[in-house]
């Protein structure tokens, strides 16, 4: 065995405790996967330094960039990152070189007393530091003759679930996917419906991401890719792009495989776009086959495109702020 194949590989990942918890998930999967041993490096990104909410220092970008920089500085061979944190534009110097099986994508609420979001009184305080849930949430509560106040918060999961625990709010909406890695989800009072309330897109997704230079290393990672959940992501990521909308825009995408007796036949894709009062919403979907081959993915980003162009036809540019141009 050669020097680098014996050295450790040195995992880049931020330092907070859903952040560890999922790079020492993937470290587990890269141990048994490589036969080498695998170390964190903890670094520190802008969007963990920050107080100010994410709409307010852009959204896209703020938690990888660093990572990116110790990629390319050498400082570390790998990094991981939640999905919908990546800007859509790849960069050349960096490969995304797996993103592995998908946890729950929904979006879960946190109330008191163990209430549902059909049974939080009327102006009720419910916090998320998003945007795009904002727009739902308030949307929804309309719709059920009901008027909520969205707090904008910001914080690990603990602070912002002892936001309730203390009374300050009636309710949070957070990820399931990061509650469910931290062993949480049992707190969870409802699961959202992506029928009532879409995902950011990317949810619940991690991307493994290495320098472009180093082949050998993305070769070796790609065997933690799952290529129905990469399908799915490339074509949420497709409409994001195509909207020009950042991490941090009103918007919601999923898109969920169709399956047979067989195997995954279609794939419909979702999207949402809307002030964040709710009081305006364009919600469209569309079909089409999924890849015949994992390397394909033509077919998820002209789907992405498509519904993007569809929803811009509608409206969808005057609801979502300034553009991520």
């Amino acid at each position: 065995m050669t020097d680098s194949t014996m050295r450790a590989l040195r995992l880049g990942t931020r330092r907070s405790k859903l952040a560890m918890a999922q790079s020492g998930q993937v470290a587990d999967a890269v141990r048994e996967l490589t036969g080498r041993p695998v170390e964190l490096v903890e670094i520190t990104t802008y969007g963990d330094t920050s107080r100010e909410h994410l709409a307010q220092i852009g959204g896209t970008g703020v938690f990888v960039s660093a990572l990116r920089d110790a990629l390319l500085g050498g400082e570390i061979d790998f990094a991981v990152h939640s999905l919908k944190d990546l800007p859509t534009a790849q960069p050349d110097t960096l490969t995304l070189a797996a993103v592995p099986l998908r946890e729950d994508p929904r979006d879960a609420l946190i109330a008191r007393d163990g209430l549902t979001f059909e049974e939080l009184p009327d102006g009720a305080r419910v916090g998320t530091g998003s945007p795009r849930r904002m727009a739902q949430l308030n949307a929804w509560a309309t719709a059920l003759g009901r008027r909520i106040e969205t707090v904008p918060i910001r914080g690990n999961i603990d602070t912002r679930i002892g936001f309730v625990e203390t009374g300050e709010l009636d309710g949070v909406v957070l990820a399931a996917a990061g509650l469910s890695r931290l062993g949480r989800i049992g707190e969870v009072t409802q699961l959202l419906s992506p029928d009532l309330v879409l995902p950011a897109p990317g949810q619940g997704a991690l991307a493994v991401e290495c320098a472009a230079s180093n082949a050998d290393l993305a070769a070796q990672l790609a065997g933690l890719d799952d290529p129905f959940t990469r399908a799915a992501v490339t074509a949420e990521r497709s409409l994001l792009a195509a909207l020009e909308a950042g991490c941090s825009a009103p918007v919601g995408a999923l898109a969920d495989l169709q399956v047979d007796e067989q195997a995954a036949t279609e794939m419909r894709l979702r999207g949402v776009v809307g002030t964040t009062d709710g009081s305006a919403l364009v919600q469209l979907s569309t079909t089409g086959h999924v890849p015949a081959s994992p390397d394909d993915f033509t077919t998820p980003q002209h789907m992405g495109r498509e519904l993007a162009a569809e929803m811009l036809a509608k409206g969808a540019a005057g609801l979502m702020g300034e553009r991520a141009l």
